[in-house]
Parts: structure tokens; sequence; C-alpha cells
């Protein structure tokens, strides 16, 4: 094959433009191509408002060696296909593994482990997600919270109601990452997501990908229970024997996989005090920020409204004079905010798109590093240190829930910065699946957050104009962008216990769907090692 990289067309082109485009470059006649596949397309703004793909393309020809001699261009060179391939033959004899948690990484493990004739049993304390989202809805109409299947918990995990971004920053050379992206397609997702540069999904394709990856799994022999938590472990001499489920049950168990989420709190205490070790990590919180898409859309596009490009995104970092760092996480164009709490009388926001992100409003989290030393301090005396974050964010949720009535508190920037609570709105109107409620967000927050959001947003405003406009509206709080504790693992990817294996975001090893995904592919790859043992 041939790789064509650096290929620019403007973002109206045709297929055949695409083709002849790449027999010019090549210096061949266009029916000399026998095929081609795009490797990766990206947007080229930078004189906007003329916008251009550029694009990756492998392309199949004729005396491909003749052609590259004669082609002489550094965007052009000889190429070989690497595919992913699964290191590990286990007999079918061998015991199930247990999966905890049916998230991303809890479930293209599974999925990984069945295709290759080990039949897995996944447990997960929510409800399938056909469920699951009903419980959901009832929740943002009513405010009355299913603990055990919500925003955070329950099958798909707490990235069903997100934006679905599949975006990723890990580079893995064994190409995990394109193989997570082909199994996503091969659960429904649209094709093009192999290729582009922000490749999303949304809430609404997700419910049935998850759903099929679920019967994909089954058919395979996979087992599912829901409803069903992992609340105590059998371990002797180092070695785990078997488990116990929703305080009643006990299930013999050998190999366990712990891909328990960001939020599992109750479940990070059972297993600290079980011995498994684990170490409080930095992690960052803040709040959800919300702006007119069309305001985006001109400053990334240079025009409102781009129906080729859709909702235009953004990314944004500073250093802040303090030294701490500042940056927006998790972007929803065309999305909404959402009540995305999991214990009573505490209160966290996420942001959730769906596929065609028309809502009519941006919004992002702007969000602060915090790190072990700011929230030791929330601990109770004799706590221990490795679940601080747990309790810091517990100590923002609680001041979040009570500063509106258990309502998402929503306040304008204007007003934010002047720290007094807010009484009406300016040209921007909430998007919120939930109640919410005007009021004083700041008074939530401890002082060097709040401090940090009005300069960093100050900053930002002077890289997107209007970021830092007088009525943008900041909710709160933004406390669950990834786990606050690590989980140990070594090179086998096990914990200091036999037969555990640590796993996924909440365990402190991927920040995002395709990292966590990517991390469940490693981890099946260890849990039939040692099953090969």
């Amino acid at each position: 094959m041939i790789r064509i990289t650096q290929l620019k067309l403007p973002i109206q082109h045709t297929q055949d433009d695409l083709k002849n485009k790449a027999a010019r470059l090549l210096k061949i006649p266009a029916d000399r191509i026998q095929g081609y596949d795009i490797i990766r397309q990206s947007l080229d703004a930078r004189k906007k408002p003329a916008l251009f793909f550029v694009y990756t393309i492998d392309v199949k020809t004729e005396a491909e060696t003749k052609v590259l001699q004669k082609a002489h261009d550094k965007n052009i060179t000889s190429t070989k296909s690497c595919s992913y391939h699964f290191p590990q033959t286990v007999p079918a004899d061998k015991c199930r593994p247990v999966i905890a948690g049916s998230g991303p990484a809890g479930m293209f493990c599974a999925w990984m482990l069945a295709k290759h004739g080990i039949r897995p049993i996944v447990i997960e304390r929510g409800e399938p997600v056909e469920q699951r989202m009903k419980s959901v809805a009832h929740f943002w109409q009513t405010g009355m919270l299913n603990e055990q299947s919500n925003v955070q918990f329950g099958e798909g995990g707490a990235g069903t109601f997100s934006d679905g971004k599949l975006n990723t920053s890990v580079k893995d050379p064994k190409g995990r990452n394109r193989e997570v992206l082909k199994m996503f397609v091969e659960a429904g997702a649209p094709a093009e997501i192999l290729y582009q540069q922000k490749p999303h999904l949304g809430t609404d394709l997700l419910v049935d990908i998850v759903k099929n990856i679920r019967i994909q799994i089954e058919c395979l022999g996979g087992e599912f229970r829901f409803g069903t938590q992992l609340t105590d472990l059998d371990i002797r001499s180092g070695q785990l024997h078997a488990i116990e489920l929703n305080h009643e049950e006990w299930m013999p168990a050998g190999h366990l996989v712990c891909a328990i989420g960001h939020s599992a709190r109750d479940t990070f205490t059972m297993l600290h005090e079980k011995g498994i070790r684990m170490s409080a990590k930095s992690f960052a919180a803040g709040i959800r920020i919300e702006h007119p898409q069309e305001m985006i859309n001109m400053s990334q596009y240079g025009q409102r409204e781009v129906p080729l490009l859709g909702a235009a995104a953004y990314k944004l970092t500073h250093q802040l004079s303090g030294g701490r760092g500042i940056y927006t996480f998790c972007m929803c164009p065309g999305g909404y905010v959402v009540n995305a709490s999991s214990e009573l009388n505490r209160l966290a926001v996420n942001g959730m798109s769906y596929h065609d992100r028309d809502s009519g409003n941006a919004n992002s989290a702007v969000i602060v590093t915090v790190n072990p030393e700011d929230f030791w301090t929330c601990l109770s005396p004799g706590a221990p240190r490795e679940l601080a974050g747990l309790a810091f964010q517990r100590h923002l949720e609680e001041h979040a829930f009570q500063i509106a009535g258990g309502a998402v508190p929503v306040q304008l920037f204007e007003d934010f910065e002047a720290m007094r609570e807010s009484r009406s709105y300016g040209e921007i109107l909430p998007n919120i699946k939930g109640r919410h409620s005007l009021c004083n967000v700041r008074a939530c927050l401890p002082g060097f957050m709040a401090d940090a959001l009005v300069e960093g947003i100050h900053a930002f405003g002077k890289k997107i104009p209007g970021f830092d406009r007088a009525d943008c509206l900041l909710s709160a709080v933004e406390s669950r962008t990834s786990s606050p504790v690590r989980i140990h693992r070594d090179d086998r990817l096990m914990s200091n216990i036999s037969g555990i294996f640590p796993c996924g975001e909440g365990a402190g090893y991927a920040g995002g769907i395709t990292s966590a995904a990517i991390d469940g592919l490693k981890t099946a790859e260890a849990v039939a090692a040692a099953l090969n043992l």
C-alpha cells in the first residue's frame, strides 16, 4: 500500500475529488487506483471561513515501487497494514473470569475474552441500558434518585450519558486503539469513526451500541448479572478465592477484573479494607459553562453554521498565576448539562450530547487541578489518606446540593466574579437535564478554585471571543472528571492480591471511553495469560 499524508481538499469535495487528487499526487491516471482507505481526516480552519479537510489515505495500485519512485514526495511513502492480534489461546475448560462493571473497560474486556472462547461473567450494580435510560429520565423529571442505577452506574458506564467522544491521546503500538474503533463499528457505530479526527457517537446512539455489545457477549457464551454489586472478597494467602455479591451470595472466583468506574466509592472503600494497595491521585474539579453554540461555531469556523461539520468543539488550557493548571474537559457541542448525581444529598454535574448536537448551547467542564495536599484536610480523623480524594469530592457535592436545595445550582459569570447571587438570566438560557435554580455557585467552591476559575475563564476569553461574556452560565459541581484513586497493579496488570486485575478509569488507568476500552483489551490479554498458567 502507498500512504499519502497531508492531502488537502475543501470540505465540500466529492469522493471523485479525493481519488483524482490522490492520482495527481502519485502522477498516475485515476483509473490505476484500485482502491483506497481513509486512515485519518482532520479539519484545517487556519484560513477561516475557508475550511479544508486534510487526509491520510492508503492507496492500492499496481507497480507500487515505480509509483513511489516517480512521485518523489516526502508525504508519499510505502506502508504495511498492522492489525491487532490477541496474543493468547486459552483452553475452553478453564474457569470463567468475573468482570465487575460494564462500562467501556469492563465491556470491551468481556467482549474480547468472549471472542476467544473465554466465557466471562459480568456483574453490574446498575440496570440494563434500556431500563437505565428510564431510571435516569425519571430522576431528571422528579429528583428521585436510584443510587444503584443512574448517570454513573449501570450498563455502559458513565460514558453512556456523555457526548460519546472516541478520540484519545493514547498511542498504542499494538493497534488496540483502532481495534476498539472497529469493535464499535461492529456493534453499530458509523464507519466514519475509524478516520475522523474527533469521532463522537452521542448518548442516543450509544444506547443501542451498548445493548448490541451485550448481545454479542451473550451469544459467545458470556453472562450478565444486573443489579449485582461486588461487596466483599475472600482472600487467602494473597490469592482471591471468592467474591460476595449484594452482601448475600458468595461466588467462587479466581480471576476478577475490577472495572468499577470512577464513582464506585463504596467499592473503593471495601477494596481498601481488604488490603488492595491503592494511593490518592490528583484529579480536577470545577464547573460546567454554557455558551451559545453559534458563538463557538463563529470562533472555530468563521461561520455561524456549517452543516457539513455540525456543531464546533474547542479545547482550552491555561497555566494559572499560582502554578495550577486549568482546562476545559468533556466539551459537548450542542449539548446539555446533566444532573449526574449518584449519592443522596450530594450533587454532581456532567455534560451530554445527542448525536445531532442540536440543542443550541455548547457546554464544557472548566476544571482546576487538585492534588492530595488540597484534599487531605477534608478527611475525618482516622480515615485513610488513600481515600482523601473521595472525601473532597463528597465535600464539594454536599455544598452543591445544599446551596440550591437539590437543584443544579446556576450562576451568571459576572455574578460569579462579583460574588453575588444571580437573580435572572441574560441572553443565554440553560439547557439542563434536571431541576435547576439560580443561586451563588461561587459559595459552594473553595476559594482557591473559585479564584482560579475567574482567572482561567478570562484567559480563555482571549482565545475564544465571548468565552468570558457576562451572561455565560456556570453550573456546579463538576467533580467526577476522573478517579481520585489509583489501584496499583504490576507488570501482569494484577494487584497485590493474585487474581485481581484493576482496570479502566476507576482504577486510574484511563481517562475516557476509548482509553478505558483500550485498557479493557490489555486486561483481557492479561487475564488470558493468567488462565494459561
